[in-house]
């Protein structure tokens, strides 16, 4: 017989509480600053900085979906205008599209026109030194610096002594890599005055972000950049030779399209109108430089070139190079072409001279420098290679002549076997190195796979001098792309932000 029983209760089913997707959010809701770095848009409190208010105002009250389309908008404006580098290490292939974080790194004005002043006085002292170790060596008979240390740089062109470029004017762009500490202080941490290069970025950076965010530029009055290649083309004119056509004729000398560096050169030589050129488009006849061209030869006066000293003229450097013209030195050297910048400047941006350039500017021109170096020591002294030695484990060690984040041991973050690696090259050859302890660079937030997270990044201005010094203002912000990452190269995995100086 059956039994009649109660039904059982059905309970309802807990459901789990959703959480919100992270596209769903506004831009900056789940943003936390880096613990202990200075942050260029928010204060610890999470408000922003007097100059980054309107910005975090506009951008914030986008959902982070929409600024998902406008990044891919901003991506597929850099595929289709093909602004690339190369990286040759990787072996999934060289050409890479140069990777844009579309949140800009701002500056207020204030600022910035001290960091310009600062810029202006050490180009100056740079120069100033340049011309200096190339005729009266005041600087070294003075013990100001130590002579070997100058006179041994592989950046010291012996060829160059007692010649003196047009308006004694060496360094004609300067690119000096700033970073912010945790206090907020700008720092330099090194000069760059031979090829600089990724001012391009700066520019098309810029005209991507007046693109995807055309109303932000009206509302928050960012300072020009866009004059740039007419500033450089300027100044270039302004140092030709006396004997110069008028106006004169510039170049941008190119290693070639194998260059990484080679999106830059065509596009600087397309925006000041002038030819860009290889080697073989050059010859030189009676101390003249010539371009060849359907209506025949044309006199060229002022030469950008975007290749290092060793290669420029086969005749005087190396025998081997095939990038370089025959008789171009020959041609400089009897004042009737400018280079620029000129050759023998790597002395200046070599990174064991570098410690010596705050006070250079004392020496040359009796003031203060208002930027301050990063503390660092020079290998090629026995105590600073000592302790060097004993806190390998502590420094960031730099080779003193590479670029691009390579020769570089990052102290916290190395192994045992490439601290032993770094030790022997140390010891071979200690004026090869120098070391810096670890500066936290600043962050500024980015977006990121998990959203917009902090990343560190850096920022090097452009210094264009010819008979007067003018500044971009602002830059190009490389960013650490890599989570904790230091090293914010774009061979590394870097990218870059538009840097914006508000007024």
């Amino acid at each position: 017989m059956a039994i009649a029983t109660e039904p059982t209760a059905v309970r309802p089913k807990r459901m789990a509480a959703k959480k919100p997707h992270p596209m769903q959010d506004t831009l900056f809701q789940r943003y936390k600053p880096h613990p202990t770095a200075w942050d260029e848009l928010f204060q610890a409190d999470m408000s922003p900085h007097d100059c980054g208010c309107v910005l975090v105002e506009r951008l914030g009250n986008l959902h982070a979906a929409e600024f998902a389309a406008r990044r891919a908008s901003a991506d597929l404006a850099f595929i289709n205008q093909g602004i690339t580098f190369s990286v040759y290490a990787d072996t999934r292939g060289t050409e890479k599209i140069f990777p844009f974080d579309l949140i800009p790194r701002p500056v207020p004005v204030k600022e910035w026109n001290v960091l310009e002043v600062g810029l202006v006085q050490r180009i100056r002292a740079l120069n100033m030194f340049l011309d200096d170790v190339y005729h009266d060596q005041r600087i070294l008979k003075e013990n100001v610096i130590p002579a070997d240390l100058v006179l041994g740089s592989k950046g010291y062109r012996k060829e160059m002594i007692g010649f003196s470029p047009p308006a004694k004017q060496y360094i004609h762009v300067c690119g000096s890599d700033l970073i912010r500490d945790h206090n907020g202080q700008f720092l330099v941490l090194e000069d760059n005055g031979r090829t600089p290069s990724g001012v391009s970025y700066v520019l098309e950076n810029r005209a991507v972000m007046k693109k995807v965010f055309p109303q932000l530029f009206q509302d928050c009055r960012v300072k020009r950049v866009e004059d740039y290649p007419q500033r450089l083309r300027s100044a270039l004119e302004s140092v030709a030779p006396k004997n110069a056509n008028d106006p004169p004729c510039v170049v941008v000398l190119s290693p070639g399209p194998y260059n990484s560096a080679y999106f830059e050169h065509s596009f600087l030589a397309r925006h000041m109108g002038v030819e860009l050129v290889l080697g073989p488009d050059l010859f030189v006849h009676e101390d003249i430089v010539y371009l060849k061209t359907t209506r025949g030869p044309q006199k060229v006066d002022v030469i950008y070139r975007r290749l290092d000293d060793d290669f420029l003229d086969p005749e005087v450097f190396r025998a081997d190079s095939m990038l370089g013209v025959p008789g171009l030195f020959r041609a400089y050297r009897a004042g009737n072409v400018t280079l620029a910048n000129a050759v023998g400047t790597g002395v200046a941006d070599d990174k064991a001279v570098y410690p010596y350039v705050e006070a250079m500017i004392r020496f040359y021109l009796s003031e203060e420098p208002l930027l301050k170096n990063v503390p660092t020591y020079i290998c090629a002294r026995p105590d600073d290679l000592k302790y060097t030695l004993d806190h390998l484990g502590e420094l960031v060690v730099k080779a003193v002549n590479e670029s691009g984040g390579y020769g570089m041991l990052m102290g916290p973050y190395s192994t045992m076997a490439q601290r032993a690696e770094f030790a022997s090259k140390l010891k071979a050859d200690p004026r090869n190195y120098i070391a810096q302890p670890v500066v936290t660079l600043s962050t500024c937030p980015t977006w990121t796979e998990e959203g917009i997270a902090p990343r560190h990044v850096d920022l090097r201005p452009y210094i264009v001098s010819g008979t007067s010094t003018w500044v971009i203002p602002g830059g190009l912000t490389r960013t650490a792309l890599v989570k904790g990452s230091l090293v914010v190269n774009s061979s590394q995995g870097g990218g870059s932000k538009d840097t914006w100086v508000i007024e």
